[in-house]
């Protein structure tokens, strides 16, 4: 009897991933905000994915030292973005902890995502300006 039900449930449970993931994806903005709490517990790296729309993602890893500020993560966010993403995106701090990523001239739209992080203790909050 569980041999019927483990193939239901697999195709269940990737259907309803498939659907999560269909709904969590385009909602495209000219501007985002990433802001950084806490203090990250060891070494690693924190990897952000910019993905324009019709345009092939990038992803921006940036490699963050234990301990740092808040502050210093977002100037080394900052530096990073700035040398991955080139023209047609400007990117600062804001507020000392934030790093503002937008878009500059025909630049698409774009989402900005936490691709992944080996990171423990930051938080790392993403919201559409």
């Amino acid at each position: 009897m569980n041999s019927t039900r483990t193939p239901l449930a697999a195709i269940t449970a990737a259907i309803c991933m498939i659907s999560f993931a269909a709904a969590a994806q385009a909602d495209p903005a000219g501007k985002w905000r990433v802001a950084f709490g806490s203090r990250p517990e060891n070494d690693g790296a924190l990897t952000l994915r910019i993905s324009p729309e019709g345009g092939a993602p990038v992803d921006v890893e940036t490699k963050i030292t234990a301990k740092s500020s808040a502050d210093k993560v977002a100037k080394t966010v900052r530096d990073s973005l700035r040398v991955s993403l080139g023209k047609g995106y400007h990117v600062e701090t804001d507020d000392g902890e934030d790093v503002v990523i937008g878009r500059e001239g025909k630049t698409p739209k774009f989402e900005v995502t936490l691709a992944g992080t080996t990171l423990t203790g930051l938080d790392v909050k993403i919201k559409k300006e």
